[in-house]
């Protein structure tokens, strides 16, 4: 599965009757590995500066997270695994993978929550896979040894 298919079939994907406005996922570095037509155009300070809060937790919160000029109050998260950001009827979720950004962006009738739940279940879902890619892949080496 690609990472486009990810983002369209996973992330945009209907929940409780709701969607995400927008949605990436961005490597570490900022490259775009796959996002939503309608994901705004980001800086690339802007994920500088999220990656540095998941080093650093806190170091948002005094400024707000930016993401495409739009800023975020910086909401609970989970100290360098989560980011939650919350502008008027909308807001964001940041999920840091090993490897990977995991970014949902929702306004109203979607709630922060629902926006979260879609964001970490893609993170759930993408282990498991990973996983059950490896689990095949040392079956056959050792069925080949």
């Amino acid at each position: 599965m690609s990472w486009q298919a990810y983002v369209d079939d996973h992330l945009m994907c209907e929940i409780d009757g709701q969607h995400l406005t927008a949605a990436a996922i961005l490597g570490h570095d900022g490259s775009v590995w796959a996002q939503s037509a309608s994901f705004p155009q980001f800086k690339p300070e802007e994920i500088t500066a999220i990656m540095t809060d998941f080093d650093e937790p806190g170091s948002l919160a005094p400024t707000g997270l930016y993401l495409g000029g739009t800023k975020y109050m910086v909401i609970q998260g989970e100290p360098g695994a989560v980011i939650r950001g919350k502008k008027g009827t909308g807001g964001v979720t940041v999920k840091k993978t090993n490897l990977a950004l995991i970014i949902g962006i929702y306004d109203e009738p979607m709630t922060g929550g629902q926006c979260n739940m879609v964001v970490e279940r893609l993170v759930a879902e993408s282990k498991i896979i990973i996983e059950m890619r490896i689990a095949k892949a040392l079956a056959h080496c050792l069925r080949s040894s």
